[in-house]
């Protein structure tokens, strides 16, 4: 039966089977058919649910994407359309990768306003399985296929944290580069879209220097990457763009 087996187990087994194009209908199944009472005893430490959302979001990603690979060449709407959708079931509830992104890892926040804005009328579900609270390094290690993803990890509960760190330092070492002459750091634009998960501005430099991204001691001005095309699947258009 399927709520014999190891929820923690099934999801980095299913994201590994996705690495290596093996079979994964089967762990699809058993993620699909599990107990919420056996998730629940599974999933008892923040590091447990880190490492469970993130290896089921990566792995949901690159699969929804197999099926259906021009989700990320159509409109905004239609790259809406791929996130938001409700086609991952996991414990007999249907989700979506925002809700596994911005509910269930970023603690129930908004995917729009910065970071700031609590997402509205989180289910049950969600209330009971979230991580406690917004870990800012999950957006260093979440992958859709766009341009500056990380590497696809399997994380595991007891590993996760330091795999988390090592994420968190490649991808500042590829996309933050510091200028000490005019003391400036230019940084990637999720750090605005979700500045609110790094406690400002501020909450950026620290971060920025916790991890290596620039000196230790620098305090410098922040600027962030132009954009050019299209956005992503990041959506990199800021709220108020959005209104009429």
């Amino acid at each position: 039966m399927s709520t014999q087996l190891d929820p923690l187990s099934l999801s980095a087994d299913l994201l590994y089977a996705v690495k290596t194009e093996g079979d994964t209908d089967w762990l699809q199944d058993h993620l699909a058919t599990l107990e919420q009472a056996h998730l629940s005893r599974a999933l008892t430490s923040r590091e447990g649910k880190l490492a469970f959302w993130l290896n089921c979001y990566n792995a949901y990603a690159q699969l929804l994407l197999e099926a259906d690979p021009s989700s990320l060449e159509g409109s905004l709407l239609q790259r809406w359309k791929f996130v938001s959708r409700d086609r991952i079931p996991i414990g007999g509830v249907w989700l979506s990768l925002n809700d596994i992104e911005h509910g269930l890892l970023r603690c129930s926040k908004h995917p729009w306003g910065l970071g700031y804005l609590p997402r509205l009328l989180p289910s049950s579900f969600e209330r009971a399985f979230r991580l406690p609270a917004c870990d800012p390094r999950i957006h260093f290690a979440i992958s859709h296929g766009a341009e500056h993803c990380p590497p696809v990890t399997v994380y595991s509960p007891a590993d996760v944290d330091a795999e988390l760190d090592i994420a968190v330092e490649w991808f500042l070492e590829e996309n933050v580069g510091y200028d000490p002459k005019g003391d400036v750091a230019t940084i990637p634009r999720l750090f605005r879209r979700y500045r609110g998960d790094f406690g400002g501005a501020r909450g950026i430099i620290e971060f920025l220097r916790e991890y290596n991204g620039i000196p230790a001691g620098a305090r410098p001005s922040l600027e962030y990457e132009k954009v050019s095309g299209p956005p992503d699947l990041e959506f990199d258009v800021e709220l108020e763009e959005l209104r009429p």
